[in-house]
């Protein structure tokens, strides 16, 4: 299927699934983050997952600046194994490649993703979903997992304090084992909210010390990445991928590396 790079009315109906609780479950509230999920709408049934924290002493903007440098993702995301940017599509889109870190005996995961942005007043705006590349097909040591709509909705609540939202819907590509599910929506995801606070919170003194000019999510002139043509691109699905049973794995031969890094 061809890919679409997502426009006005794509981005108001993330920022309205973000905002609307209708039809979602609470799973977790504590300490100013709370964990959403939710049946997925379409025949795949892939869980939603939506995410929420307050962070004071954080403007939108370092927030937004966060999420998008992935020069010091590289120092807080202690979950991730590899990131880079394939190319750029538009001013505001570009394609990347993300891999992260499964708890042992799982499989790593990794994504091949279209990711697009849009600041609109005083509310910004990040989602993405899986496409394929011809040169970035799945690897043989990880499962290639497919986002249907991953994204971040962040709103300024004043000068020095905003919210971030985070709305998932990943197909894992496997048959996951109920604890890991229940783990991902009690502890995995509340950690990576809090984390996410506490780089932004450091983000302002490390950027002043690493090229603090340099944000071509914000100046499109600074961007040096390869174009890439969108009808080079297709839509990924997961009937496509591998696809393997991992529900027999039990907790107690899990390996939980720690969430807790300080960086």
């Amino acid at each position: 299927m061809p890919v679409q790079i997502p426009d006005d009315t794509d981005f108001a109906s993330f920022k309205e699934q973000c905002e609307n609780h209708e039809g979602w479950i609470a799973r977790y509230t504590k300490g100013g983050v709370t964990v959403w999920c939710r049946d997925g709408d379409d025949s795949k049934g892939v869980q939603k997952l939506k995410m929420k924290i307050v962070c004071k002493d954080v403007t939108a903007e370092t927030l937004y600046d966060v999420l998008h440098d992935t020069s010091y993702r590289k120092k807080w995301d202690s979950n991730m194994i590899d990131t880079f940017d394939i190319g750029r599509l538009t001013v505001n889109a570009d394609v990347g490649y993300y891999s992260w870190r499964c708890p042992s005996p799982l499989k790593n995961r990794d994504f091949v993703t279209m990711r697009s942005w849009l600041p609109l007043g005083n509310d910004y705006l990040i989602i993405n979903y899986s496409v394929k590349h011809p040169q970035y097909p799945p690897k043989k040591d990880y499962v290639r997992a497919v986002s249907l709509l991953t994204g971040y909705l962040i709103q300024s609540n004043g000068p020095n304090c905003c919210s971030l939202y985070y709305l998932t819907q990943v197909d894992p590509r496997g048959s996951l084992p109920k604890w890991v599910v229940n783990r991902v929506s009690q502890i995995v995801a509340p950690k990576a909210m809090r984390k996410i606070y506490k780089a932004c919170l450091k983000y302002p003194e490390w950027k002043r010390k690493h090229n603090p000019s340099l944000k071509p999510w914000m100046y499109p002139e600074q961007n040096t990445l390869p174009c890439i043509n969108v009808a080079d691109l297709t839509l990924q699905r997961g009937d496509s991928l591998e696809n393997i049973d991992e529900s027999g794995l039990s907790e107690e031969k899990a390996q939980h590396h720690s969430d807790d890094d300080e960086t």
